[in-house]
């Protein structure tokens, strides 16, 4: 059954570019003498939470902060690499935001709200200014101007980026304002609490139930609206470039308590990541896109050729993006490159001991750079190891970190052999649905960043995570959240031994008693796999009707078995990762189920989502706007019951067309 009446998106009135300007301007506000009677929660750490936290702070409201790692700068924004967007146009190449609006609507194909994705675009400078103020160690040319490069989906050069670790010193600028709103007492900060749990009062969220890792004890908390900055769900596949931590437990909460689940199937798959080495295997490693920008992908010429990369000549190579794709060649979005590798390494092209990989070579970029340095430095005629050389000093100050971290993993030196990769799980599209306020249909419970559905569509184009998680965090929801709290002034604290509050706490005790009393033989790490295994198989880089139907029994079976026959050791009362990692596998079991089902009823192909069945004659996605130009959004009835909501996209300064990058 579908349905779209409960769905309101709150898109303000007038023309696309004045939308967010206008709206920011006449949108409620709440006077600093009452901010200071305001509580706000804010679950997660990441760009979107510690930006959130730190800004809602700075501007006077009570906040309260939590994370499940031992400190906010383990949040997995840290592990961010490539680089952030932004319409500088510094290049001067023709950038705008209208392009940059128009790249992201594109890359995401014709699946994301198009008023969310204008004021992301809007708003990108702005980040790259704040960040700057902080301290962020941008890259800069020789004359200190910042310095930008390309990444997938586009035809200008508009990536900021700190080396291959950009995550991290964005993370660090955030974590430093957050730390100052720390050391003020504006914001108290719960290092090593677990969100267990939303507390609905009167139709409204009014706080959570966290639990404390260190001590197991379960603990409530008040708050006058609720931030969920949780990340995404990408584990759910068990192998992805995700912490092993990262978890769907935050958003599953919220979703069980009523906030719909939007896009739920759409995955990204990433292009450059190292392949799978073995079944000892429980985390992946990205190599950043920004390697795309200068070096070449290709397969040999010749299936099954055991020959080393070296040794095979120029005119026995396949750049098989270069040559389906002229326009763009390396730099074609990630779900396009991904399954163009997939395509070939199926074909019997793939190189490497499994076969399942294809070459990432530096080789021309290092000689590029070379001659480049040399003429630079007045060198004629210089000799060929000169010029490889510079050329190797010029690639170690854009990439070094990453060429390292590739060596200290594979053993093989990327400077002397291409880099073999293969796509792998990374970001997830899909999240809580949010109006444009960024509130899911829970009124007072928010979602932030990956841990929301709203501006990326199908596919999200590369540097554009880092991009959204600060705009949601320092730019959009300080101003949007006023809309609800500006109500709420004569709200006062409820008090945590409300009802409400003791019956989700029950409810939480309850659930980890019944893990702790299966008292099975196998561990939630192997559920874990298994499910991973299910997932990539029939709901990943392509997946088709039979598959999924399969894929939907077998998660239910074994999620009974898990219910059954899990194996979680020691207490509740203590230090128990044991049980963390049970808990959070459980709720995977159940967004397994949903991801399958969406993937089912969205009989098309798009971006990320790839049905084998919806197909061009040239094997690219073939979308059908007629019947699914909608976000599903997905409402919990029962288990293994949902109620299928449509949030229908209209397009009014885009035309919708077939994407080509050819």
């Amino acid at each position: 059954m579908a349905s779209s009446s409960r769905l309101d998106a709150k898109i303000p009135a007038g023309p696309l570019d004045k939308k967010w300007s206008q709206y920011r301007s006449t949108v409620p506000l709440v006077n600093p003498a009452n901010k200071r009677k305001i509580e706000i929660i804010v679950i997660g750490t990441g760009l979107a939470g510690a930006s959130a936290a730190a800004t809602l702070a700075e501007m006077g409201y009570k906040v309260k902060t939590f994370c499940f790692q031992d400190s906010p700068r383990r949040a997995h924004s840290i592990a961010a690499q490539g680089g952030i967007n932004a319409a500088k146009n510094y290049q001067n190449d023709g950038d705008s935001v209208y392009r940059l609006f128009y790249d992201t609507i594109k890359g995401g194909d014709y699946r994301s709200r198009e008023a969310n994705v204008h004021r992301l675009a809007e708003v990108s400078g702005n980040i790259i200014d704040q960040c700057v103020a902080q301290g962020v160690p941008f890259a800069r040319e020789y004359g200190g101007l910042l310095s930008n490069r390309s990444f997938g989906g586009t035809q200008v050069q508009r990536t900021f980026y700190a080396a291959g670790q950009t995550g991290q010193q964005l993370l660090l600028g955030a974590y430093s304002a957050l730390e100052r709103q720390i050391g003020m007492g504006t914001v108290t900060m719960y290092n090593r609490h677990e969100m267990m749990e939303v507390v609905i009062i009167d139709g409204k969220c009014r706080g959570i139930i966290a639990r404390n890792l260190i001590t197991g004890k379960l603990e409530r908390h008040f708050g006058h609206a609720v931030l969920l900055a949780s990340g995404g769900y990408g584990n759910v596949f068990y192998l992805s470039t995700n912490a092993m931590g990262s978890n769907v437990t935050a958003a599953w909460k919220a979703h069980k308590k009523g906030a719909f689940f939007g896009n739920p199937c759409f995955t990204q798959i990433h292009p450059t990541c190292i392949p799978v080495s073995g079944d000892h295997q429980s985390k992946l490693t990205l190599m950043s896109e920004s390697l795309r920008n200068d070096g070449r992908i290709w397969v040999p010429k010749k299936q099954n050729d055991t020959r080393a990369p070296g040794a095979i000549p120029e005119d026995e190579r396949d750049y098989y993006l270069e040559r389906r794709y002229p326009a763009f060649g390396n730099l074609v979005p990630r779900d396009i490159a991904s399954r163009a590798a997939k395509e070939r390494c199926d074909a019997g092209y793939g190189v490497g001991a499994s076969k399942l990989a294809v070459y990432l070579d530096y080789a021309a970029a290092i000689e590029r750079y070379g001659i480049g340095e040399a003429n630079k430095n007045s060198i004629h005629n210089p000799s060929k190891e000169e010029i490889t050389r510079m050329g190797k000093a010029v690639v170690k100050e854009k990439y070094g970190n990453l060429f390292d971290m590739y060596k200290q993993i594979t053993g093989e030196d990327p400077y002397e052999v291409p880099m073999r990769i293969y796509p792998a799980v990374h970001y997830t599209m899909g999240g809580l649905w949010v109006d444009y306020n960024l509130m899911t249909t829970v009124p007072g419970l928010y979602a932030l960043g990956e841990a929301n559905f709203s501006d990326h569509g199908a596919n999200r184009l590369g540097a554009s995570a880092l991009m959204q998680g600060l705009a949601d965090g320092y730019f959009v929801i300080p101003y949007t959240i006023g809309a609800y709290l500006s109500k709420e002034i004569g709200t006062a604290a409820i008090p945590t031994t409300h009802e409400a509050f003791v019956a989700a706490e029950a409810s939480v005790r309850e659930r980890i008693v019944n893990l702790l009393n299966i008292k099975g033989k196998t561990s939630p790490e192997m559920f874990h796999r298994r499910l991973g295994k299910i997932m990539w198989e029939k709901c990943g880089m392509a997946r088709n009707k039979q598959g999924l139907e399969s894929a939907i029994v077998e998660i239910q079976a074994l999620r009974r078995e898990f219910w059954s026959d899990v194996r979680v050791m020691g207490g509740a009362d203590e230090f128990n990762t044991e049980l963390d990692k049970a808990s959070r596998v459980a709720d995977f079991l159940e967004l397994g189920e949903l991801m399958c089902l969406d993937a089912l009823t969205r009989e098309e192909s798009c971006g990320g989502h790839f049905r084998e069945e919806f197909q061009t004659e040239e094997g690219e996605a073939l979308r059908d706007d007629e019947h699914f130009i909608f976000v599903s959004a997905w409402e919990y009835l029962a288990e293994s019951e949902w109620e299928l909501h449509k949030e229908e996209l209209v397009y009014e300064n885009i035309k919708i067309a077939q994407r080509s990058y050819k």
